[in-house]
C-alpha cells in the first residue's frame, strides 16, 4: 500500500494551464498542496498538461486520482473550428434544425439574423421511417437510400455524421438500426445519434445537441487520445471510472466536456473522498446546445 495519496487538478487555459495537487501522508496524517504553471501548448494542449506535471514535480505513477478541465471543445464551438458534419434525420424533418424556435433573443431588433446552424441544408438528409411520441411504429424505417447518402457525403469531405430521428427518445430501434448500417457501409466514421446523448422530447433541441457533438467528436477524440497516451507513457494508469466520467464516454459524448470545469472537479464529492487506485479524466459538465 502507498504511504502517501496523491490527487491531481489540471485546467487548460487560454494562457497558463494550471495544477493543483493535494498530497496525503497515510503515516502522519499531514497534508500538502502543491501548485504549479505552465504555458499552455495550442494547437497541442496535451503538452502543456504534461509540462504541467513536470513543472509541479508530480510523478504521474503516483498519482490516485487526475481531474483534468479543460476548453478546447467549447473552443472548437465558439470558433467554429470542428469539422464537417451531416446530419440524417425523418423524412420531412430536415429543415427542423434551421427553423429552431420562433423566439428571439433581441425580440425588438429587426435586423436581428439567426445563427448559421452547424449543417447546411445540402448536408441535411431525410430517411422514411417514423415512430409516434409514444414509441409506437407508424411507419417502417426504410434503409434503402443510406448507400447515397454515404456517398455523397464522402465526396463532399464529411468527418461525422449526425441521426436524429423524430420522437426517438420514446424508441431508440429506428437510430440504432440507421448507426449500424452507416458504420457497416462507412467503416472508422465519427457517428453520433441522438439517443445517445439525450432521450429528451422537442426535436430542435435534441437535433443541434447530436449535430455539435458530432461537430466536435473528433476533436475531442484525438484531444484524449494523445493525453492518455502521454500519462500512460509516464506511469499513470487511466481505467474505467464508476461516478467520474471516463473519457471513452468523453469521447463518444464530447458535448459533455463542453463546460468542463476544475473547480466543479476539485469539489465534487467523488474527488474528495477519493478511491485509491482510480486514475481518470474527470469532466462531467454538459450542455444542451446553443
Amino acid at each position: 500500500m502507498a504511504n502517501k495519496t496523491i490527487r491531481v487538478a489540471t485546467d487548460v487555459g487560454g494562457t497558463f494551464t494550471d495544477l493543483v495537487c493535494f498530497e496525503t501522508d497515510h503515516a502522519t496524517g499531514q497534508s500538502r498542496i502543491i501548485t504549479a504553471k505552465s504555458d499552455t501548448t495550442p494547437p497541442n494542449f496535451d503538452e502543456g498538461v504534461l509540462n504541467v506535471l513536470e513543472k509541479g514535480g508530480v510523478d504521474a505513477a503516483s498519482v490516485d486520482f487526475l481531474a483534468h478541465g479543460t476548453t478546447v471543445v467549447i473552443n472548437a464551438l465558439t470558433e467554429r473550428k470542428g469539422v464537417k458534419v451531416g446530419l440524417i434525420t425523418t423524412e420531412g424533418f430536415r429543415d427542423t434544425l434551421e427553423i429552431a424556435r420562433g423566439n428571439r433573443p433581441d425580440f425588438f431588433n429587426l435586423h436581428y439574423a439567426k445563427p448559421k446552424p452547424f449543417v447546411p441544408r445540402y448536408l441535411r438528409r431525410e430517411i422514411p421511417g417514423r415512430f409516434s411520441y409514444k414509441g409506437e411504429e407508424l411507419k417502417p424505417l426504410d434503409l434503402s437510400g443510406l448507400a447515397a447518402i454515404v456517398a455523397d457525403f464522402q465526396a463532399e469531405g464529411v468527418e461525422a455524421v449526425a441521426i436524429c430521428f423524430l420522437h426517438s427518445y420514446a424508441n431508440v430501434a429506428h437510430e440504432q438500426a440507421a448507426v449500424a448500417e452507416l458504420r457497416r457501409l462507412w467503416p472508422g466514421v465519427s457517428a453520433v445519434s441522438s439517443h445517445q446523448i439525450t432521450r429528451e422530447w422537442r426535436e430542435y433541441e435534441r437535433s443541434n445537441t447530436a449535430v455539435l457533438s458530432a461537430y466536435v467528436q473528433p476533436t475531442a477524440e484525438r484531444y484524449l487520445s494523445r493525453l492518455l497516451s502521454g500519462l500512460r507513457q509516464r506511469g499513470l494508469i487511466c481505467p474505467s471510472g464508476n461516478r467520474a466520467m471516463r473519457s471513452t464516454i468523453a469521447d463518444r459524448a464530447p458535448r459533455r466536456i463542453a463546460s468542463a470545469s476544475p473547480i466543479r472537479e476539485l469539489l465534487s464529492p467523488w474527488f474528495l473522498l477519493g478511491h485509491p487506485g482510480s486514475h481518470m479524466l474527470d469532466a462531467r459538465a454538459s450542455f444542451h446546445g446553443l
